[in-house]
């Protein structure tokens, strides 16, 4: 399963008493391919460097640098398919080009994707991706 995670998901699933965090231990478990772009990695570790614990940043990083669950995908196409926030688009430019089966994040700005045919993003929310997760 080929997923995006949005940047508010990835740092709640990373938190020891998280409620998400069954997110982050399925990635490390590699029950899920993470798709990424150079875009979304900077994201990534802006926020980790800015919001979590002293070390997690580089922790993280770490994993992702040698994680055989990640994938780089560059979007040469972007779709700016979320007008309420556009640097929200990195994450669904990366969903298309990775061919992702889901893009988790709990952002109320993806709503207007959720119904959108063309092109087709399947965009869910941290709890119904765990549920996912469940179910693997």
């Amino acid at each position: 399963m080929k997923v995006v995670l949005d940047s508010n998901v990835l740092l709640v699933a990373i938190g020891k008493r998280s409620r998400f965090k069954p997110i982050w231990e399925a990635f490390l478990e590699g029950k899920y391919q993470l798709i990424i772009s150079e875009d979304i990695i900077h994201e990534y570790e802006e926020i980790l460097y800015t919001h979590s614990a002293s070390g997690a940043a580089e922790l993280i990083m770490e994993i992702f640098s040698e994680s055989p669950d990640i994938i780089y995908r560059r979007a040469f196409f972007t779709w700016n398919a979320i007008s309420a926030d556009p640097d929200d688009n990195k994450f669904f430019d990366a969903a298309i080009a990775g061919d992702a089966d889901y893009l988790v994040t709990n952002d109320a700005h993806f709503n207007e994707v959720k119904d959108s045919n063309f092109p087709k993003v399947n965009v869910i929310d941290a709890d119904n991706f765990i549920s996912i997760l469940k179910n693997l």
